[in-house]
């Protein structure tokens, strides 16, 4: 039973991953069966569109004709549109006042919430700027230069101490 199982999962592995998984020794493997289900779905899913396609346009023609031969219905089915259209610019009018409302919402709180951020965060950065100024004049200079006299007062003591240990 698990010899099964590992026949089951090299097999499995090897359709996956034909190139990294080499087969036991002495085992016969098929060559792994290409994957074909999207491309079929695919297919279907474009035939379908295609003759929705050609059902509407059938019936947009269809529908027409019918208009023409009868007037009452078409003048019925007019109306109806008509009062549609209203209905949908009333309904884009208010959409468009609920946008108009948001986008001053937004304006304010740019104004009022995020411009004092942006302000207080350059303030913050300005005063760490003068306080690493005020760092490097007071402090950092002057220790590079007592660093710097250490190093030349070392260098004249080791001279010095040189020249007195020689025998002439």
């Amino acid at each position: 039973m698990s010899d099964n199982k590992i026949k089951l999962t090299t097999e499995t592995m090897q359709q996956e991953f034909p190139e990294k998984i080499t087969p036991p020794a002495g085992e016969k493997t098929s060559p792994p069966t290409p994957k074909t289900e999207p491309e079929k779905n695919n297919t279907v899913a474009i035939v379908l569109g295609v003759i929705g396609l050609i059902a509407l346009i059938a019936a947009m023609i269809f529908g027409g004709i019918y208009l023409v031969k009868n007037e009452e219905t078409a003048s019925t089915i007019r109306d109806i549109f008509i009062i549609l259209v209203a209905l949908e610019f009333m309904l884009i009018g208010w959409v468009l006042v609920v946008l108009i409302i948001q986008l001053a919402k937004l304006v304010n709180m740019l104004q009022n919430e995020v411009q004092p951020m942006i302000d207080s965060t350059n303030e913050a950065v300005n005063t760490i700027r003068g306080t690493s100024v005020f760092i490097s004049e007071n402090l950092t200079e002057p220790i590079i230069k007592l660093n710097s006299y250490v190093a030349g007062l070392n260098q004249i003591t080791s001279i010095f101490s040189k020249k007195g240990n020689r025998k002439e």
